[in-house]
């Protein structure tokens, strides 16, 4: 089986440096996993991410002409859908289409306040974490 720029292959992990990871791939070659290339999220330890011995899939980056193969880990697996974080507090105004039959007006003003309400919130919790001393 040759090795192609863009296949997904599998290749074990023959050592672990600071700066990435070696595969040994079919047709007896290695390739290196830069530490960018491991993990989606940030990398600070690649021990935490790999062993020594373990299988993983590798998508094949780079092929040089001296034999210098790049590969990529977090390329070779899909992507988890990203989930939007809930912030605890349900969005009071909406400016979607379907407001269509408030005016202008009338949503500026419900705008107004939500706005004024929300910086009135702001400002009590702001002026209780300084012990605020008005009287």
């Amino acid at each position: 089986m040759a090795l192609e720029v863009g296949s997904i292959v599998e290749g074990k992990v023959s050592g672990i440096t600071g700066f990435g990871a070696f595969v040994n791939l079919p047709d007896k070659k290695t390739g290196l996993v830069h530490i960018s290339e491991i993990a989606r999220d940030y990398v600070k330890d690649i021990h935490e991410h790999l062993t020594v011995g373990q299988t993983v899939k590798v998508k094949i980056l780079t092929i040089e002409p001296g034999g210098k193969i790049s590969l990529s880990i977090k390329k070779a697996v899909e992507p988890k859908p990203k989930s939007v974080p809930f912030s605890g507090r349900p969005a009071e105004v909406t400016f979607s289409s379907g407001n269509s039959d408030m005016s202008f007006e009338d949503k500026m003003a419900k705008f107004k306040q939500s706005s004024d309400e929300r910086m009135l919130d702001i400002k009590r919790n702001v002026e209780s974490k300084r012990g605020s001393r008005r009287k």
